[in-house]
């Protein structure tokens, strides 16, 4: 029979004859297995043990107490727990020597448990209280994963747009990167200079980024899982490297309806804390083989989920669920978007501008996709957010860029 011991070492294991032994039998097995003398051992089934600071808090733990109790009369099995707290020292064979901690040693915080043992469950309130779509960016992206690519391949962009004080996120334009879409990844081969302007419309337009909004495709099978593992951990790591606490995940999704028909749905979602702690900390198994059970997340290392210790975690338990709504935004959606299959020309920039030419122009270039375009001949640290902060505030725009755009319209 195999007994796994869980002490502020960790989790390790001692081999017994049988259920049939004593407490006083175990305690010999833990001082031969493990090296723990038997008068500083505390036994018990109960987890809260780890958590004794003093000897007298240990005295609360008497169900291992009786040395001739044996251990099938507490339901102890193969595979079962229990729990130890020892004072002093001890030497771990093959191992270095273990300095004292917890019970008799430096008082041990909840974050020293923490820190020896990754302990997963669900987070119940995310820190974004809702987000809020504006309707054409949404409709753009839907539109084209829905009728040009037929959501046979999944297409991701990062949303942009403001967090309010009390959590609430809006999204008002989405930028879609260079990538290559298929039908179980998604690979960003993200370019460094197209993002510094695109951040510097955001800047000029009052906003940053907030979010990552991808597609799930139809061959995916969706019935098993809401995120795959591949999904996940791209997930986590853009969330991580925002640093933004309410950043905001957004799948787009083809769904039967009741009378067999298809509906694109959106859902949000933020990764959980201890998701981003995880990958932060070098948890996840970054590789993903092609047998590997995509509803389950793979760690190098065991973590602890309910009462179990296991390698590999249900997906569920990293997502946190955001209420959607949407909103009619400042921008319009109309301009060709960046590094899809048709490209963005200097006709379609004339198109845009002869376009309802009653309007002034600030309103006509109140277009991310167009300032993008138009960005990559300014200046990025000074023209490309002057030119935004005119969109943002609808203020005339300066003669000298009014003068340019309409040079670069004529030369198609």
């Amino acid at each position: 029979m195999m007994l796994r011991i869980r002490s502020r070492d960790g989790l390790e294991r001692v081999t017994a004859d049988g259920a049939h032994i004593t407490v006083s039998q175990l305690k010999s097995l833990i001082g031969d297995q493990l090296q723990i003398p038997l008068h500083s051992q505390t036994l018990s089934t109960n987890r809260d043990l780890l958590l004794a600071k003093t000897p007298t808090d240990l005295l609360a733990f008497t169900d291992l107490s009786d040395p001739n109790l044996p251990l099938s009369s507490l339901n102890i099995g193969h595979g079962s727990v229990v729990y130890l707290a020892y004072e002093g020292e001890r030497t771990i064979r093959g191992g270095p020597a273990v300095t004292p901690a917890g019970s008799f040693g430096r008082k041990m915080t909840v974050d020293d448990l923490i820190a020896r043992q990754m302990r997963v469950s669900r987070q119940e309130k995310s820190h974004c209280d809702s987000v809020s779509l504006d309707r054409d960016c949404a409709n753009a992206f839907q539109h084209y994963v829905n009728e040009s690519l037929a959501f046979a391949v999944k297409r991701g962009g990062f949303m942009y747009g403001t967090v309010a004080e009390e959590g609430q996120v809006e999204v008002d334009f989405i930028y879609e990167p260079p990538q290559q879409g298929t039908e179980a990844n998604l690979i960003l081969m993200r370019d460094a200079e197209e993002e510094k302007r695109v951040d510097a419309i955001a800047m000029g337009l009052g906003m940053r980024r907030v979010g990552f909004i991808f597609s799930q495709t139809v061959m995916q099978d969706k019935t098993e899982y809401t995120l795959s593992n591949a999904e996940v951990l791209q997930a986590a790591e853009l969330h991580a490297e925002s640093e933004l606490q309410e950043w905001v995940t957004a799948v787009v999704k083809l769904e039967v309806n009741e009378d067999g028909g298809a509906d694109v749905h959106f859902e949000a979602f933020q990764m959980s804390d201890m998701c981003i702690r995880l990958l932060k900390e070098g948890w996840f198994e970054t590789e993903i083989g092609p047998d590997d059970d995509p509803k389950l997340s793979k760690m190098n290392k065991e973590v602890v989920v309910g009462v179990k210790d296991v390698k590999e975690v249900d997906n569920d338990f990293f997502l946190v669920v955001v209420k959607i709504l949407d909103h009619q935004g400042p921008l319009s959606s109309t301009f060709p978007i960046e590094n899809r299959s048709i490209r963005a020309t200097m006709r379609a920039l004339k198109t845009q501008l002869d376009r309802a030419k009653s309007l002034a122009l600030v309103k006509r270039i109140s277009d991310f996709h167009l300032l993008l375009f138009v960005a990559q001949f300014l200046d990025v640290s000074s023209d490309v957010p002057a030119l935004a902060e005119c969109v943002r505030l609808q203020s005339p725009v300066p003669e000298g860029y009014a003068l340019l755009l309409e040079s670069m319209a004529n030369t198609c």
